[in-house]
């Protein structure tokens, strides 16, 4: 029986533990507006993952304590010693975790949210301190009195849930954002030089530097002997859509409107933008607890690269980004990342929405067939990760394919073409580039599998010694990695390993460092110091002679040129490229 009222103890603890989730949630999303459906919501998909695991890890330290302790150990139904215990623990643990996210998503939350959210944690640290001291000042007490403490405990329980939500109040109603309608100038500058830029996802300068120091990739070798090679802070949340969008806008998520991967859809209305950081919170989307919904270019409350450059008469060729379906209007063409996606279903195929213009969906098709028909270029690899190899490898090469087709066609003053598949094989093929780093490598698979990832850096290298071939005396070109990729701590390959996907093996979760390699006759040989994601459009638009837009968080690297382009091009600014 005494087992039985531990798991009843377990439970309330389990419940109080997950309410500090489901408030850290609303913490983050400060638009979700509190009612009684939109509790039940989140309950229902947020709250009864974490109850399920505190339950559990509650119930393992209450037996653990059973067998180590020296005495007899039969709490109540619902022991408020018990409890008080279990309530130190789980507000300490919700204090430190709102601080580490405040820490975390300090940069894509505006101040009075990031106030809050500290006042909050503070207020739970507090509830810990006072859950310990009614847990000492209980002690000896007699049995008579155990209505009062039960009464004391409940409040000190209702006073660390309410205080945040206080804190955080009861939502904020978002004002409608304005959109500058994007007209594309008629008149295009044809003065301008040409401009190629390749943004690959996940990749590393480290790496990059190590295959070419052995030989390999002789492109990218090409670009850190003569041009440019600098690291570039990224951001968090470190995906592609909030990285990429600061990039293309040199404005942070605050300002661009791309705080996340995507959204969340809750009942009671709403959707949830962020999902906690350190918490397994991402679980949930793989348990199929909440669907996320992708971003689409209206999600943009600023203007991109593509849009910029077309207002002011520079023609522009994008192909696979995100965060560009339905597909602008600009002038040149646009091919979304979801483009083979959409091209799957039958509607798709006669009215894509993510490429514009409409009447260059036959050629793009066209060049899909050709990416098709050729031979693949995979290793051979286990069943189990064929998936994470192929796929990704096609669509690479798909894209690439197309860009060539329209850049052809169209010679747009300014090219844009996104690998993205370096990060989804990373992910599962990282252990086996690098078995040092990870330790629990067997020697036949290292050589089995070791050549995976650097067969795809190859495409990349591929594409940018044609780029090179192509550039005119004036052209630049930028391979930019807007985030890298490091192996995954021993703890989370665990943890993944028992409850979530055994492969997985390399991350971005902590933010590592991009990169930016230029290449051109204007460039300054060397290693500049490190730069952030928000500094490669106010450089690209300083390269074409354009001003810099003032509400733009990034700043001009006029240490990647040389001193007699500089000289000759002065910086220049607008007030924002927005009206």
């Amino acid at each position: 029986m005494r087992y039985l009222r531990m798991f009843s103890n377990s439970i309330a603890a389990a419940c109080l533990g997950t309410a500090y989730v489901i408030v850290l949630v609303l913490q983050l999303n400060p638009q979700l507006r509190l009612s009684p459906a939109l509790a039940v919501s989140l309950w229902r998909s947020v709250g009864l993952f974490y109850t399920v695991h505190l339950t559990v890890i509650s119930y393992v330290l209450l037996v653990a304590y059973q067998v180590l302790s020296r005495e007899d150990f039969s709490p109540a139904w619902l022991s408020a010693g018990v409890l008080t215990t279990l309530g130190t623990l789980l507000a300490a643990a919700g204090g430190a975790a709102m601080f580490a996210n405040v820490w975390t998503f300090s940069r894509v939350l505006d101040p009075a949210t990031v106030s809050a959210m500290a006042r909050g944690a503070s207020a739970l640290e507090v509830s810990a301190v006072l859950f310990a001291v009614l847990g000492w000042a209980r002690r000896g007490e007699p049995v008579g009195r155990r209505v009062v403490w039960a009464l004391v405990l409940l409040m000190v329980a209702a006073g660390s849930v309410g205080a945040p939500l206080a804190f955080r109040g009861a939502g904020i109603i978002a004002p409608l954002q304005a959109r500058p309608i994007d007209a594309p100038a008629e008149i295009e500058r044809s003065n301008s030089p040409r401009v190629q830029i390749i943004g690959v996802d996940a990749a590393s300068l480290d790496f990059v530097a190590r295959e070419t120091a052995d030989g390999r990739l002789p492109n990218f070798g090409r670009i850190l002997d003569v041009g440019a090679a600098m690291h570039l802070a990224t951001i968090h949340p470190t995906s592609a859509e909030t990285v990429w969008a600061a990039l293309l806008t040199g404005k942070l998520p605050l300002q661009n409107g791309v705080r996340s991967s995507g959204t969340y859809a809750v009942e009671g209305g709403g959707a949830i933008e962020l999902l906690p950081n350190y918490l397994f919170a991402y679980e949930l989307v793989r348990l199929g607890l909440l669907t996320e919904q992708p971003h689409t270019s209206a999600t943009l409350r600023t203007r991109a690269l593509w849009n910029i450059l077309s207002t002011q008469g520079v023609s522009v060729g994008a192909v696979g980004w995100p965060l560009t379906e339905p597909a602008p209007v600009v002038r040149g063409y646009i091919v979304s990342d979801r483009y083979l996606k959409d091209a799957e279903s039958p509607s798709g195929v006669f009215d894509p929405p993510g490429v514009y213009p409409p009447d260059i969906s036959r050629v793009v098709q066209l060049a899909v067939e050709d990416a098709a028909a050729a031979p693949p270029d995979a290793a051979a690899v286990p069943a189990s990760l064929a998936v994470h190899q192929e796929q990704p490898q096609r669509t690479d090469r798909t894209y690439d394919r197309i860009q060539a087709t329209l850049s052809a066609t169209f010679m747009p003053r300014v090219t844009l073409t996104r690998f993205q598949s370096l990060d989804p094989i990373g992910h599962y093929f990282l252990r086996f580039a690098m078995p040092n780093a990870f330790g629990d490598v067997l020697d036949d698979d290292h050589r089995r599998l070791e050549t995976v990832l650097e067969r795809h850096y190859t495409l990349v290298d591929d594409a940018i010694g044609r780029a090179i071939r192509g550039l005119g005396p004036d052209d630049l070109l930028l391979v930019v990695s807007g985030f890298g990729m490091e192996p995954m701590s021993l703890a989370r390959r665990m943890v993944e390993r028992a409850i979530g996907d055994p492969d997985l093996n390399g991350t971005h979760d902590a933010a590592p460092d991009g990169f930016v390699l230029a290449y051109g006759a204007s460039v300054a040989r060397g290693r500049p110091v490190r730069a952030s994601v928000v500094d490669v459009t106010p450089t690209i638009l300083y390269f074409l002679g354009l001003p810099i837009g003032r509400d733009m968080a990034g700043f001009v690297r006029t240490d990647l040129f040389q001193r007699s382009f500089t000289d000759q091009r002065p910086i220049t600014f607008i007030p924002t490229y927005d009206r």
